[in-house]
């Protein structure tokens, strides 16, 4: 089965050109011109992976996001790219900030947008495990690192019993400092692990990511400060 890739965009042209490269990849597609009606379809029937334009009339981009956090579960974990219209920081971090995956900045090509869409999809499938593995075949061990626990086969994550949620990225960037900790892990290195085929992110972009991280687990323990910023450096995760 196809995954199905829902694109937001009040750019009707947009949307009909990219959806049909994207149907050209074998993707599915669902079209939608304002965020309302993206929204309650989400509820209905979410789709694997979201593609939002970030500036839109009445509920923009961010907002949508927003609100698809908010609903939790299989929603709330649903992958999502941004598209602006600028090159714009603000944009970037603050989409970033807010849960989303990635952004591509508006003029864009369809080339570069499958490549995320690919990637992003790549990682979400290698966090969920596959559904057609071997029954025979050993499941992945739980990474345990004090409080810390994470299950790579589930994609779940807990801090002392409460569970976490994170985006495929952020499971991997966290995942990757976990494994070795007190171990610095640069910003290159973790683009490596999170953006394997990507050359297009810079390293602003795992900032963003850390940040998001370090928010969800202080919004079950404010005291968290298990990530730790070497400036200049990179990050590592501290040993206890």
């Amino acid at each position: 089965m196809s995954h199905v890739i829902a694109l937001v965009d009040d750019d009707r042209n947009i949307l009909t050109s990219v959806s049909i490269a994207l149907q050209a990849e074998g993707f599915t597609t669902r079209v939608y011109s304002d965020c309302a009606a993206a929204l309650k379809a989400f509820a209905d029937n979410p789709p694997d992976l979201g593609v939002f334009y970030i500036k839109m009339p009445q509920m923009d981009g961010m907002e949508l996001l927003r609100r698809v956090r908010e609903m939790g579960g299989e929603i709330g974990a649903m992958p999502v790219i941004f598209l602006t219209s600028k090159d714009d920081e603000i944009d970037e971090a603050l989409g970033l900030a807010m849960g989303a995956d990635d952004y591509i900045t508006k003029p864009f090509s369809q080339r570069l947008l499958i490549a995320r869409v690919r990637a992003i999809l790549r990682r979400q499938d290698l966090a969920a495990g596959s559904a057609n593995t071997s029954q025979s075949e050993p499941e992945v061990p739980l990474l345990e690192r004090g409080r810390l626990t994470m299950d790579p086969a589930r994609h779940k994550v807990r801090w002392s019993g409460e569970e976490v949620v994170l985006t495929v990225t952020e499971f991997m960037i966290l995942e990757a400092l976990a494994q070795r900790p007190g171990v610095v892990k640069t910003r290159n290195q973790l683009l490596d692990i999170a953006y394997q085929d990507d050359v297009y992110v810079d390293d602003r972009t795992i900032d963003s990511h850390i940040k998001r991280i370090r928010r969800k687990f202080r919004s079950v323990n404010s005291q968290f400060d298990a990530i730790e910023t070497l400036y200049g450096v990179g990050y590592r995760f501290g040993e206890e």
